[in-house]
């Protein structure tokens, strides 16, 4: 785009980049600089390629997950394969999403950047800071909300804060990707929190951060939360090269038996914690059938058992947490 063309119709746009060298930027730096100097307005343009790329990213990431769900060939790797999401309840996800998206996210989006902008985060600025220094800002942001996650999630799971909350979430005993962001709107804001408060946190300390580096991070804290919830734990997921890594094996056990597996992205809270002692059991027991060398119907009967048990455990548990009050007592029958 003419940059002197979109000065003429934004002339508050140019001062941004007046003692910018252009010569000096790659292409998708010129693209960014296009991108403010189109809209004019800085906070206008960051707040809508904020909310744009969430968006974008979050119904991108859901659409691969939606066609696997559509092919039997994937159901090998399924883990409940017993249930596959119908449309009916995709839409119905995807309607609550989309509220969510619009009525809470949007303006948290909208009114985050100019906060973190307070404590000195970068946002039209250019060039873009070298991979040598987001990489460790990016490892910060993962560790952060995988702490505040799991402590969080906790608080979740207590009696009433889990019963007119968290249930929401747990409608789905074998989660799917659009259910990534299925929440309660009070959820929604807590849990995302711990996204967004260790870019908060690093402006505030360090004042070195860029929005494109957060842009990264919101890019991959999404597609760990789709995936998360996918339902299916391929040979080649990233947590079979990462053994420390969650993935959607971790994760919908926590769906699928209600207990245990609060963090996100790591496993190392719950270990630390003790909070995936019934987890591990259960996998010890899958691994243990896999080596009787049963036949493909055998196996399944006995992983269908299996699953049920789980859930009907995990039935019992959800019962038993919201029988507690705001007092911290058990209510009577």
């Amino acid at each position: 785009m003419n940059s002197t063309a979109a000065s003429s119709v934004h002339p508050s746009a140019e001062m941004l980049y007046a003692n910018t060298d252009f010569t000096q930027l790659n292409w998708l730096e010129m693209q960014w600089v296009n991108w403010y100097l189109w809209i004019g307005n800085p906070i206008i343009a960051t707040g809508l390629m904020s909310f744009l790329l969430h968006e974008i990213v979050y119904f991108g990431r859901c659409i691969p997950w939606i066609i696997i769900d559509a092919i039997p060939y994937f159901r090998k790797w399924k883990l409940q394969p017993t249930k596959i999401p119908t449309p009916q309840e995709q839409w119905e996800c995807t309607k609550q999403v989309l509220f969510s998206h619009f009525m809470v996210e949007l303006p948290v989006i909208w009114l985050f950047h100019p906060m973190a902008e307070a404590f000195g985060m970068m946002t039209w600025q250019v060039p873009f800071p070298s991979w040598r220094q987001q990489l460790p800002q990016i490892a910060f942001f993962f560790v952060f909300e995988d702490m505040f996650h799991f402590f969080a999630h906790q608080a979740l799971h207590w009696g009433p804060l889990y019963k007119h909350i968290h249930k929401i979430h747990h409608k789905y005993s074998a989660p799917f990707g659009l259910a990534a962001e299925y929440a309660h709107p009070a959820e929604v804001m807590i849990l995302g929190t711990g996204t967004i408060a260790g870019p908060l946190l690093y402006c505030w300390f360090r004042q070195d951060l860029h929005i494109f580096t957060v842009y990264i991070w919101i890019t991959l804290r999404l597609f760990q939360a789709i995936d998360a919830h996918s339902g299916y734990d391929f040979p080649w997921s990233l947590q079979h090269i990462l053994p420390f890594w969650s993935g959607a094996e971790h994760h919908d056990f926590h769906h699928m038996a209600f207990v245990n597996n609060f963090s996100t992205s790591f496993r190392w809270c719950d270990r630390l914690f003790g909070t995936d002692d019934k987890y591990r059991a259960y996998r010890a027991r899958i691994d243990k059938m896999k080596k009787l060398n049963l036949s493909k119907e055998e196996y399944e009967k006995m992983e269908r058992k299996m699953i049920a048990e789980a859930e009907q455990e995990g039935l019992r548990a959800e019962a038993e947490v919201e029988k507690y009050s705001f007092s911290g007592k058990k209510k009577t029958a």
